[in-house]
């Protein structure tokens, strides 16, 4: 519970002073915690929420902080770091230290969990240089679970307490577990990015981590005879949220649910969906210096120089008539790449051509390059992953393909938006919130930005481009319409940000009421 001293006005609204006038509300306290954050490290999604989202936050006037493991490749990239505090943990040989510095870019204060036998290693930060998940992952995330404890519950001297610590995916979920034990707490968060990713752990594993015994019940964190870092978040946490509507829909299902779906069920009433935005200050292309030519919803013919730099740059035909659709993205099912393989002799049929670039499964991988090699005046193919290449795609491409067979948010989608890059992409999670159809009831009331299909097939994926080449062929006056719809949404973080704090008010609520 939070003490009555620490209790702050509401997220929204004013605070009413004692003369009638009304004020600003005063801000909240908000612990992110993570294990990755752009710029520093990113694998997916949930590194570019961290890297985005409480810089939004903190534009609204929150006092709001990063904590995240001091991986090397973070050490590298983090600028006047000091040493704020030093603790010991149990089953910890070394003393942990607590750094300080702020987010690149950003005035956002971050704290590094420095522990070198857990983080300081070559690799990523889940996996070794083989991809392989490194073996000590538990107690690698119990250590910067329990130490993130100690900052929230104020332990280490920090004389900063917050009202509320954001969790984020399994490598966090430890932390509502241990908060849930405490009399004195503040309220928790815990959103899902991605709920395939679980932390599932053995027996033995658990109980070398010197955890509390009852956390091993089916009732908290076991889960099938293992061990559910994930569970501890989705059990404990005061409220629940994923990053669109739909996959907190979907996630409810046996289909999209992991086994977890009772447990789902039985919480719904804390769960909600809330979208994840774009940070328009690096995807715009008014003000993007990665592309050949800036351009904007009314310079939309500039577009065209973007796409035949991009033609030339990948060596395909510069042809201005012909389609050009992208992909960027990991090689892999859950993306729906291998619909797009398995059709690829009947797509390739279509008056288009293809721009990928990815990395992910190996044989998926060796798959494109040899249909580049097949279809060279049609299909370009870069294995591996370009920042710079991303956005001239972005810029350059006419479509973006999104074939998903679940995709919790995803980012290229609205990327592509504001970049007039019509989105293809399969009705799932992240993609049906953000993309409208383009069927002749929402052209003609101006909402459509994309299209839509639904199984995940190969068959539908190519139904889905034939549709979206064949309008673009025929219809130039709607494919300009829409392309130009596309460009107007709004899937900003600061529209995501003030959805958040409604969210925190509520979890502070539940903890205020049962306290």
């Amino acid at each position: 519970m939070v003490p009555d001293g620490d209790r702050l006005a509401p997220l929204s609204g004013t605070q009413a002073s004692g003369n009638g006038q009304h004020m600003a509300p005063q801000p909240h306290r908000i612990l992110f915690a993570t294990s990755e954050a752009h710029p520093l490290i990113k694998t997916g999604g949930l590194g570019d929420v961290a890297g985005s989202l409480p810089a939004a936050i903190k534009a609204l006037r929150h006092d709001v902080r990063i904590i995240m493991p001091n991986y090397r490749q973070v050490l590298l990239k983090s600028r006047d770091l000091r040493i704020v505090a030093k603790l010991e943990l149990p089953g910890v040989t070394e003393t942990v230290r607590l750094l300080e510095c702020k987010m690149p870019g950003s005035q956002v204060k971050l704290w590094l969990v420095d522990s070198p036998h857990h983080f300081d290693r070559d690799g990523g930060p889940y996996t070794n240089a083989d991809g392989l998940d490194w073996p000590d992952n538990a107690q690698r995330y119990t250590t910067f679970a329990q130490t993130v404890v100690k900052v929230a519950l104020d332990q280490l001297g920090l004389d900063w307490r917050p009202h509320i610590v954001h969790c984020n995916d399994w490598q966090s979920g430890l932390i509502p577990a241990l908060l849930a034990r405490e009399k004195t707490r503040p309220a928790t968060l815990f959103t899902i990015h991605n709920l395939a990713y679980q932390g599932v752990f053995s027996w033995s594993t658990y109980h070398s981590l010197s955890l509390p015994a009852d956390l091993w019940s089916p009732d908290t964190m076991e889960f099938y005879g293992s061990f559910s870092f994930i569970k501890g978040g989705l059990v404990f946490a005061d409220m629940l949220n994923t990053v669109s509507p739909t996959y907190a829909k979907e996630i409810r299902t046996p289909e999209f649910g992991y086994n977890l779906q009772g447990l789902l069920n039985h919480r719904a009433d804390r769960l909600v969906g809330i979208l994840n935005g774009a940070d328009y200050t690096h995807w715009d292309p008014r003000r993007d210096k990665l592309i050949v030519k800036p351009y904007d919803g009314k310079t939309y013919q500039h577009k065209l120089e973007n796409k035949l730099a991009l033609q030339r740059e990948v060596g395909l035909p510069v042809a201005k008539e012909t389609p050009l659709i992208g992909f960027v993205g990991r090689l892999v099912e859950q993306k729906g790449f291998d619909l797009f393989l398995k059709a690829i002799h009947e797509i390739m049929r279509e008056d288009a051509q293809f721009v990928v670039l990815g990395t992910g499964d190996k044989q998926l991988e060796q798959a494109i390059r040899q249909a580049a090699v097949h279809y060279p005046r049609q299909l370009a193919a870069t294995i591996g992953y370009n920042e710079e290449m991303a956005h001239r795609i972005e810029g350059g491409a006419d479509m973006f393909m999104m074939p998903s067979r679940f995709e919790p948010c995803g980012l290229n989608q609205i990327y592509s938006l504001r970049y007039g890059t019509v989105p293809v992409v399969r009705r799932t999670g992240g993609l049906n919130d953000t993309v409208i159809d383009a069927t002749d009831q929402t052209l003609a009331n101006g909402k459509a930005t994309g299209f839509c299909f639904d199984e995940p097939t190969p068959k539908a994926l190519h139904h889905a481009l034939q549709r979206a080449v064949a309008m673009y062929h025929r219809q130039p006056d709607a494919w300009h319409k829409l392309a130009i719809t596309g460009m107007k949404q709004d899937f900003s973080w600061r529209r995501s940000a003030k959805e958040y704090l409604v969210l925190y008010q509520q979890a502070l609520s539940y903890v205020k009421n049962n306290g």
